[in-house]
């Protein structure tokens, strides 16, 4: 393959070299996707909820609360830790266009830790705890349709093992995902170069011809 790569060179062939470099880039990226969900993740429909695919990232995850349009559906979490960030996130599971949510927070004693719009499939935001709490979440359902969700929480997730263990879901799938996306915008800019290059080159032969 390099011997290829430097004969096309000689040739005053820069564009399509730079162009199957990033054709390389962009096959990598889809390979390391493809070799982080497998088979049965891709045609599981189970498979598809954040805590399925990153099992054992978070403390506690809520069973599917069912909500019907303009109602709302509960859930309760009681912090075993304080002064750390609570790391709380909402997926609707069969999410459609046009689906939209808020979910408020509160704790036992009516104090109001805000309100969040979702018009997205998933939400996750961070909340500092500063003591032992008991936090109820109020999620209610402005769209048009019943809707399935998940509540998950995380407690102090930069110091977890979630994110540190060479096993861990963060380290399996997250990263190399993020590797994979940045491998697959490298890939396309640079085929996008030697594309570009390719007819810089073309229309200087072509020129040059004339001259002759």
């Amino acid at each position: 393959m390099g011997f290829i790569f430097i004969i096309l060179i000689k040739m005053k062939k820069r564009g399509p070299v730079i162009g199957i470099i990033g054709l390389i880039l962009v096959i990598s990226s889809l390979s390391v996707m493809f070799s982080v969900f497998t088979a049965s993740d891709i045609t599981n429909r189970d498979d598809s909820s954040i805590p399925s695919m990153f099992e054992g990232m978070f403390n506690q995850v809520s069973d599917n609360i069912q909500i019907t349009p303009g109602e709302s559906g509960y859930f309760s979490y009681s912090t075993k830790s304080s002064n750390v960030p609570l790391l709380w996130g909402v997926q609707i599971i069969d999410y459609h266009d046009g689906d939209k949510l808020s979910v408020s927070i509160s704790n036992i004693y009516g104090d109001d830790y805000g309100v969040f719009s979702q018009d997205g499939p998933i939400i996750f935001e961070t909340l500092e705890i500063t003591k032992s709490d008991t936090l109820n979440f109020e999620i209610q359902n402005h769209g048009s349709r019943i809707i399935n969700v998940v509540v998950m929480l995380s407690e102090d997730p930069d110091n977890s093992g979630a994110l540190s263990s060479p096993n861990s879901p963060f380290m399996n799938k997250i990263l190399p995902l993020a590797i994979s996306g940045i491998l697959i915008i490298l890939g396309i800019i640079t085929l996008l170069i030697g594309v570009i290059v390719s007819l810089v080159d073309w229309k200087n032969i072509q020129n040059n011809k004339r001259n002759f």
